[in-house]
Formats: structure tokens, sequence, C-alpha cells
């Protein structure tokens, strides 16, 4: 606990008040206690996941991240349904969690780790489907097994519910009005209103406002229905907000029309590729965090150097080892799809590829000659690639001596336009270690909560590790039920 302390005392580095993390780190344990005993959740450890700042006082490259393991879905009967696709999703019934991930994606490369996995959630997925039972994995079956629990419980839950306005009494919150069924119904509480109505992923007008007018329209993989609903009408009965231009940003593949974008994970991280900009340079560390990778890009844009465009330039060996986008395995042609709307281009010549993508010629060749000297060194003294152990997790472990760098030698040479995209804003409503909202002055706002990403990210500017986002919001869903049920 003393590690973790330290380590969120140095990322988080003031950019959030102290209380926030340190409550959450004092309530982790009891959280995943009561998850065990109020749901049919089990748990793992995913093993060598780093922390996304190892370096860092206090970090652990070992990690310190938990998911859940697969989980039936067929168990929320009527309600399973409703569950939202997963970002990640797999065109066929294999249940892939995170640390399965790592391994799928080297299938070709390391076929004894990649192999069996695939072999055993294949098994899992179809078999499951013989017996009537819908596996899922990751943060879908996360949220399948919380509302199990739900169910379990005999909470009452309204879906297709909007919410409308607070009430009060004075200076406390009294309670909520909300639409259902076509009309107006107001909900009174005696303990308090706890608001976990996700964060203004898909509010255009607080977006261009807060964050950046150079944002693409719905870019974000949020619900369509985080709308900053109730950041504004928290701000009708006097609620702060912090943090308003961060949330968790992710690069991915641009959109095809009416289509959502299509995230980039590992596939930054392995080597045979690089990121540019429109100039024809690179960005940044490609193997960095999501978050620190989006922060960088709008930092770019603040400095008076904005990215037009980014691309992700890759060779065939590349195409030939990994899994891209999810669904594009090893040696599959790139969709057509791409290459019609023109966010892909293919060429044997790197010239000839600057001219598909519209940047300097001059300048992209200069940029893949400095980088392919780089990967022969096994050293990016440009930006770190394959430093930190962080970046090393998801790169090739049979590429020595640096597993996140490799020439760009032979062509066939692809590149795809890439877009920032996030898992949603983090910033909203000021709120304490109880998760009680705060007003601008401090003080606090009787009868309201806030929690998840509706309030202000409680790691400040910073994504610590994986699984930050959703432990955040369990931990201080916990907070907040003791506190209200202390009144």
């Amino acid at each position: 606990m003393a590690q973790a302390r330290t380590y969120l005392d140095s990322v988080v580095a003031g950019t959030a008040p102290r209380q926030r993390p340190t409550e959450f780190l004092a309530h982790l344990g009891e959280t995943v206690e009561m998850l065990r005993r109020t749901t049919p959740l089990r748990f793992m450890w995913a093993r060598d996941y780093s922390d996304y700042h190892p370096e860092d006082p206090g970090g652990s490259a070992a990690g310190r991240t938990c998911e859940c393991k697969p989980f039936n879905t067929s168990v929320l009967g009527q309600y399973r349904s409703r569950l939202r696709p997963a970002v990640m999703k797999a065109s066929i019934p294999m249940p892939t969690t995170g640390a399965d991930y790592r391994w799928m994606n080297l299938v070709a490369r390391v076929p004894r780790k990649g192999l069996p996995l695939i072999v055993k959630r294949l098994g899992q997925g179809v078999g499951g489907l013989l017996l009537g039972r819908h596996y899922t994995a990751g943060g879908q079956a996360l949220a399948a097994g919380l509302f199990a629990g739900v169910l379990r419980a005999g909470v009452g839950v309204w879906t297709e519910t909007r919410l409308v306005r607070l009430t009060t009494d004075g200076a406390k919150v009294t309670g909520a009005v909300v639409e259902h069924d076509g009309r107006e119904i107001t909900v009174t509480t005696r303990r308090g209103v706890v608001l976990a109505a996700g964060g203004f992923d898909h509010s255009m007008d607080m977006r261009w406002k807060f964050q950046s007018e150079s944002l693409g329209e719905h870019a974000s993989l949020g619900a369509e229905t985080n709308t900053g609903d109730a950041i504004r009408i928290a701000q009708d009965v006097g609620a702060g907000i912090a943090l308003m231009d961060q949330a968790w940003w992710f690069p991915a593949v641009a959109a095809l029309p009416g289509a959502d974008p299509l995230v980039l994970l590992a596939e930054r991280s392995l080597p045979g590729s690089l990121i540019v900009d429109q100039a024809g340079r690179r960005i940044t560390n490609e193997a960095a965090d999501y978050m620190s990778f989006g922060q960088t890009v709008l930092e770019r844009e603040r400095s008076g150097n904005p990215v037009d465009s980014m691309w992700i330039i890759f060779d065939q060996q590349y195409r030939n080892s990994y899994v891209f986008a999810a669904n594009v395995f090893p040696r599959m042609r790139l969709p057509q799809t791409w290459y019609d709307a023109g966010i892909a281009h293919q060429s044997d010549d790197l010239a000839e590829l600057a001219r598909m993508m519209t940047v300097p010629e001059a300048q992209l060749l200069a940029t893949v000659s400095r980088f392919n000297e780089m990967c022969r060194a096994g050293d990016d003294s440009d930006f770190n690639r394959g430093r930190s152990a962080y970046d090393r997790y998801y790169g090739d472990p049979t590429i020595t001596p640096n597993p996140n760098l490799r020439a760009l030698d032979n062509g066939p040479f692809y590149a795809v336009k890439m877009t920032l995209s996030d898992l949603g804003t983090c910033g909203g409503l000021c709120a304490d270690g109880h998760a009680r909202v705060l007003r601008e002055d401090g003080s606090v706002v009787d009868g309201l909560y806030a929690i998840g990403n509706t309030a202000a990210n409680a790691f400040g500017t910073t994504y610590p590790g994986a699984g930050a986002t959703i432990a955040q919001d369990l931990v201080y869903g916990y907070i907040a039920a003791r506190d209200a049920a202390a009144k």
C-alpha cells in the first residue's frame, strides 16, 4: 500500500486534491471484497501488465491490475440484450481477457503462447453457446456481473430514463425529477442523490468549449447517452467543475462514414511501425499509454503546432505478424472499404506512399530513414520508445534488442489514417474524498454525490494504470453509499 501511495502521489502530482487518490486507496480492498460478496464476479491478476508510468517513484513493472474472468451473460435473462458491445469486439464468439489479448495478438510470432489461448477461449465461447451460455470478457463482463448483482439483490432499475433536474430544499438536494415512459416523475430521497451518468463524451458543444475545436464530431467510444446532462444540472444547484479539458484519450483508426473509430492499443507498440503527422514527422513515443499520447497531440495544438492528421505506417512483415484493429488478422488484406474511403494506402515505394497521404515526400523519407537508424541501434533517442516496461508489455519479444523497434526496409508499405478518439471524458463535478459534490468555494452541496466520469478524475490529469477508470468508479460508488447510509 505504501508503494501504491508513493506512485499515485508521483503521477497525480497535485492535479487532483490529495484526499481523492488517498481515499481511493484506503477503500480499494473493501470494495473488492464487497464485489466478491454481492456479485457473481471472480477476479484475476493481470500479471506483468505494467503500470502506465512504471519508472516513476512507486511504479510497478509487474503491475497491479486485476480483471474479471469471462462471465456468462445469460444469467441476465431479458436484460442481456441491453449490454453495450465491447470496444474491441471479436468477430467470433471468443471471450478475450486483457491478459489473453497480449498473446493472441502475437500468435503468428509466439504461437506456443497464442494458440493455446485461442483454443481455450474458442472452446469456451463456442462450447458455451452449445450449452446456452453467452460468455464475454473485459469491461462488458464486469458490467454484466455488476448488473447480475443488482438483479440478485432485487434493486429496481429504470432504463430509458433521463435526468431532468434536481429538487432542493434550501441548499440541500432532496431528490430528482426524471423522465420515464414519456412522463416526468419526482423521486424524493432521504439520504442523497448519486450522480453516475457518465461524462460529456457526445456533447460536442461542451467538448469544443472545454477541450478543442479540432475534435471530430462523435469520435468518442463512450456511450451515446453521455451528453453531460448530470454535470450541467448539478451546476444549476451550485456545483463546481474541474479538469474539463481532460478525457481518457485513445488513438484510433479513423472512422468510416457512419461507423465508430477502431481502437489502436498494441498496434502502436509493435515493431515495424511508426506514426507521423501531416508534415511527415513523428509525433511522440508511439508506444506511450493512450491518454498520454492524446495529451501530447493536444499540447501541440495549444503550442501553435497542431497535429492536423495522423498516419500509422507499417510494412508487410508487420502486416504478416500482428492483429490490427481487433479483426484484421495476420496476412489478411486491409479492408477494401478503408482504401475506398481514403483512410488506407499501400505502395512498394515510400515516396509514392507519401504522395497518397499528401505529406511531404522528402520529410517522410527522412523520418523513416532516421527511424530505421535508431531501430538498428535498438534505441529511440528521439522519443524513448521501448525504454519503459509499459512500452515493452505490448512489444514483440522475438525482436531484439528492443521489442518495440524494427526498421522498415522492405515494401510493400502501408499507411492507415488515425484519429484522436477517447473512452470518455474525465472532467466533471468537483468532489471530495467522500464523493460529496463541492461548490467552487469548496463547500459541500448537501445531499449530492458524484462518481465515475460525472466527477472530475480522482487521479487528476493522469491514467495510472489499466482499469483506473472503472476502479475509481467502483471505489467511489462504495464510498458514496457508505457515506449516505451513515446519515
